[in-house]
């Protein structure tokens, strides 16, 4: 069974891990979010792409899930003690790779190009591309009337502004990366990670073309909420923010023109009736991921039940 697999963030990049022990290297492809792609330092930074690649080679932190294991930060202490500015963490490990991702666009190869340059330097066997060699921005619109960078608002303010509307700067002239469209075309199921809907998910789904691509396929999502509450980063803050209830039936909402499958936590199974109502294949099982061994539990949950729903299709 192939998949194709949209993700971004921490927890998107715990479920690729698991798929990726369970499938070979033709059977699972990643399509990552670069919405939240910023310059710092004058060089470019991808987090979502670096979180999942470095998760792929087992080279991230275990207890941030983000940068390098066995970091050291000798470059970020000098800059620190020169006033320069110190509020996104980059280790010394870490800021290689934006260096010479910086020297190679700079050379001009492409952001997909340099990906699969450094996949295979780290042993990452799985294709990992980019949404777009284009340029997309996630801007945040505040309440105050701000327009933040993703990574300005999430790290610098600590997600603390109040969350009006995101833009997406760029989108309309974004392409989706021909690669990635050939392996939703070629996959039997793609498989939204549980990842951010609105900042790491909708950047991938509103460059045109994606879409009409996935619609052709049966596609599951898992819920990156439990309980109303996100794990790790800001969803449930900002669908509260938005005006949404903060739970997996929001979750699904938010895709259900689109999804064939959904699955959610236990705690949440008081909404299966509800999810179920707009004909949706619904999995209520643990979805929490505290270890590898949790990770790959719920990435054959993940598998099975997309099985199960390609044989109702056939």
């Amino acid at each position: 069974m192939k998949i194709a697999a949209l993700a971004g963030g921490v927890g998107g990049a715990k479920l690729i891990h698991g798929l990726a022990k369970l499938l070979p290297p033709d059977e699972l492809s990643v399509i990552v979010n670069t919405g939240d792609d910023f310059e710092y330092l004058g060089l470019n930074i991808s987090p979502d792409l670096d979180t999942v690649c470095y998760t792929l080679a087992e080279l991230a932190n275990p207890v941030t899930g983000w940068g390098r294991k066995d970091e050291c930060w000798t470059i970020y202490q000098e800059i620190a003690a020169l006033d320069g500015p110190k509020w996104f963490h980059i280790g010394d490990k870490d800021l290689a790779t934006h260096i010479l991702r910086t020297y190679k666009l700079n050379q001009g190869l492409t952001l997909s190009e340099i990906t699969a340059e450094f996949c295979r330097c780290w042993g990452v066997k799985h294709p990992v591309f980019p949404m777009s060699d284009q340029s997309v921005r996630t801007v945040v619109h505040t309440a105050e009337g701000e327009a933040l960078g993703f990574q300005e608002y999430f790290v610098h303010q600590a997600c603390e502004p109040v969350v009006e509307h995101f833009e997406f700067v760029g989108i309309e002239d974004a392409r989706p990366l021909p690669q990635a469209i050939n392996a939703i075309e070629a996959c039997d199921v793609v498989v939204i990670s549980p990842s951010n809907p609105w900042v790491s998910i909708d950047p991938i789904l509103k460059i045109p073309g994606y879409v009409e691509s996935i619609r052709e396929k049966p596609l599951v999502a898992v819920s990156p909420l439990i309980g109303g509450k996100a794990l790790k980063g800001p969803a449930a803050k900002i669908y509260a923010e938005l005006g949404v209830t903060p739970s997996a039936w929001a979750v699904a909402s938010h895709y259900k023109d689109i999804l064939t499958g959904f699955i959610f936590d236990e705690q949440d199974h008081h909404e299966l009736e509800k999810i179920e109502r707009w004909r949706i294949i619904a999995l209520v099982t643990d979805i929490l991921m505290k270890n590898d061994q949790d990770r790959f539990r719920l990435a054959e949950e993940v598998l099975r039940f997309c099985e199960t729903i390609l044989n109702r299709s056939r």
